[in-house]
């Protein structure tokens, strides 16, 4: 997995005269996928591919991953956007492969270090 930056830099304001810029780091945002026993492996390689536009493999490779260690970061992002990824996975309703679960799996969101 590729390291992701803590912050992010982005344009903040841009002088009158045009001439100098100045800039604000944006500090980001872990979206923790947290594993339960009520979802298949292909209700969340589906659900990472639909919400945030992972390719199969690297899905697959969280999938394990959350499995073996009952967590995965899915996402660094900042802070609003990592909540409304939160929300979505928490939103994405039941895995309809798997007759006893009854909603979408839990994640929580960390600043990232």
């Amino acid at each position: 997995m590729p390291d992701i930056p803590d912050t992010q830099t982005l344009p903040e304001t841009i002088e009158e005269t045009g001439t100098e810029e100045t800039t604000a780091l944006v500090p980001m945002y872990h979206v923790i996928l947290l594993d339960d026993d009520d979802h298949s492996y292909d209700y969340v390689i589906e659900m990472l591919m639909e919400i945030f536009g992972h390719s199969e493999s690297a899905a697959y490779e969280m999938a394990c991953e959350v499995d073996a260690k009952g967590r995965v970061i899915v996402n660094t992002p900042p802070q609003e956007r990592a909540e409304l990824k939160r929300d979505q996975i928490q939103s994405y309703g039941a895995d309809c492969r798997i007759p006893h679960c009854k909603g979408s799996m839990s994640a929580m969101v960390e600043p990232a270090e």
